[in-house]
């Protein structure tokens, strides 16, 4: 309400009324402008709660930080459930960045050992003069330079876990303690002429092939035996592009926290370009090209905007291998889809994984896949998918 008043009826004529009514009117919108910008403020912020409560659910469901939709990690998460309770020693194998130290936390998170401490030790960084000693520990004047007693890492894991990663590395002269330690149970510290028990469940993970490391004589072959009572293969990327969508969306979120972002969304064009490229690097390579993204993006756009990235965002510094092998369509084998043809139904496939993980709810799977709502519905219709399906 805005009010005009004077000591005497004529101080303000037609002209002062007509500002008056401008001026409130103007105010007026101000105001309304305000409310609807603290609505649309509040709003955003219970989506984005819901957004982080839903892939909080997702990862519960799916067991811990191993994410996807594809058979493949369907099939993994399943044996991970299925071994984590015992005390078996479990190997893991898989190309480099594939996420076999994820596999491991997931594994000691299921346990009966998850109250006690999971330990790392990368195989391929332990001096070959001092492994023996970081594994298993020493006395006091053990060799020169032992000036005090040293728990090695099974001291440290014991009750709990040892992650020994990339075992392939480890020196051939220790590998016959470590196989007499799994034998036994019992380590001998450096120095020590007495052996000590400790109770340690052992998982491995390597990205080479142990066959060919033991055939060439680089590997023992009764460690490798020892080693492999339950094998555990992770899938490439490129052999699981369904779960791309998903593992974008993760990793957009986080950085969108991380940065203190208002949202982070992906073109459909930048969805092609993933989907479409071979991740020799797997999916820590996934995650650093996320990441650089958005750090590019958001700082043309500030923290208050949205960023969207686009396929120019991502960088992408290698050709797609399914570009590099694609022969012409003239000379294409009948059973070899063309490049279009086969990225139109990853994405078919995987918006289909994502609706099914939010139980039929297009508006929850488009925040999964870290997209517009309204982009999702324009490209699955295109692809042949019903958005009004259970919305």
């Amino acid at each position: 309400v805005l009010t005009a008043d004077a000591l005497r009826p004529d101080a303000f004529d037609h002209l002062d009324m007509g500002f008056l009514s401008v001026l409130g009117a103007l105010a007026g919108a101000a105001m309304h402008t305000t409310q609807l910008i603290e609505a649309l403020e509040q709003a955003a912020s219970r989506q984005g709660l819901i957004a982080r409560e839903m892939m909080r659910d997702l990862r519960e469901r799916q067991g811990g930080d191993i994410l996807g939709t594809s058979h493949a990690i369907a099939r993994l998460r399943d044996e991970v459930a299925l071994i984590a309770p015992s005390t078996f020693t479990v190997l893991i194998t898989g190309e480099t960045g594939v996420g076999k130290e994820v596999v491991a936390h997931a594994i000691h998170a299921a346990s009966p050992r998850r109250d006690h401490p999971l330990t790392y030790v990368n195989c391929a960084a332990l001096p070959a003069s001092l492994a023996e000693s970081e594994l298993f520990g020493h006395v006091r004047g053990a060799f020169t330079g032992a000036t005090t007693d040293r728990h090695g890492k099974f001291d440290v894991a014991d009750g709990g876990t040892l992650l020994l990663d990339e075992i392939g590395e480890l020196p051939l002269e220790l590998q016959p303690k470590l196989l007499r330690v799994l034998q036994s149970g019992e380590i001998q510290r450096v120095g020590l002429d007495r052996a000590m028990r400790v109770d340690v469940r052992l998982l491995a993970a390597t990205n080479r092939d142990l066959d060919l490391e033991v055939r060439e004589g680089r590997f023992r072959a009764d460690l490798y035996h020892r080693l492999h009572v339950y094998p555990l293969r992770v899938p490439p990327l490129r052999e699981r592009p369904q779960d791309i969508p998903l593992l974008a969306g993760h990793f957009l979120e986080r950085d969108r926290r991380r940065l203190g972002l208002v949202a982070v969304r992906l073109a459909p064009d930048a969805l092609d370009a993933l989907l479409a490229y071979a991740w020799p690097g797997n999916v820590r390579e996934l995650e650093n090209v996320l990441s650089r993204a958005v750090l590019r993006a958001s700082a043309s756009v500030g923290r208050d905007g949205p960023v969207l990235l686009t396929s120019g965002c991502l960088q992408l510094e290698r050709r797609p291998e399914s570009e590099e092998l694609s022969p012409e369509p003239s000379t294409r084998p009948s059973n070899v889809k063309p490049m279009r043809q086969a990225v139109d139904d990853f994405r078919r496939e995987s918006i289909a994984s994502a609706v099914r993980a939010c139980g039929g709810n297009w508006s929850a799977a488009a925040r999964a896949l870290g997209m517009d709502r309204g982009n999702l519905h324009h490209l699955a219709r295109r692809l042949g998918l019903d958005p009004s399906a259970r919305e």
